[in-house]
């Protein structure tokens, strides 16, 4: 497996991947009106427009070419997305990717102190396994239901 930043022609694909994943997992516990809005936040040209800012980084697995697992970090403490292929589940993939995606945010920003992610209902226990806690109750934004989560980062 190798970890490395996604560039612009890698977008299409990780939006494909992520399309599919979240379908499978967290699409059937949403409204019409939050997997609209799931769909246009990953759409390469969206993504594109946040990585131009210089405010979002993604990452990617790949298993040889393959695209297999994405992680996206905004402000180099929120994790925006975390995505892994079914066939690749329970592969430690998602950690792997949280952990380089870690190292990238301590390079760009010698203070971090903690990570947030507001993770889908489904994410909340692989969230749990990496170390991260819940801090609030569930809630829904836009149709995207989501559970707060954060750890603590010590450098």
């Amino acid at each position: 497996m190798e970890y490395r930043e996604l560039k612009p022609d890698n977008l299409a694909e990780a939006s494909s991947l992520i399309w599919i994943v979240f379908s499978q997992y967290v699409a059937p516990g949403y409204s019409q009106e939050g997997i609209d809005t799931f769909r246009k936040f990953i759409q390469p040209e969206e993504i594109e427009i946040l990585l131009e800012s210089g405010r979002f980084f993604i990452s990617g697995c790949f298993d040889g070419e393959k695209l297999v697992g994405v992680i996206a970090m905004r402000d180099h403490s929120h994790i925006s997305l975390l995505f892994v292929n079914k066939a690749y589940h329970g592969r430690g993939i998602a950690k792997a990717l949280f952990s380089e995606a870690l190292k990238k945010c301590v390079q760009r920003k010698s203070e971090i102190g903690e990570i947030s992610v507001n993770s889908s209902p489904y994410a909340v226990e692989i969230y749990i396994k990496l170390g991260f806690e819940v801090t609030g109750q569930q809630a829904t934004k836009d149709g995207i239901t989501f559970v707060p989560m954060k750890k603590m980062v010590s450098l």
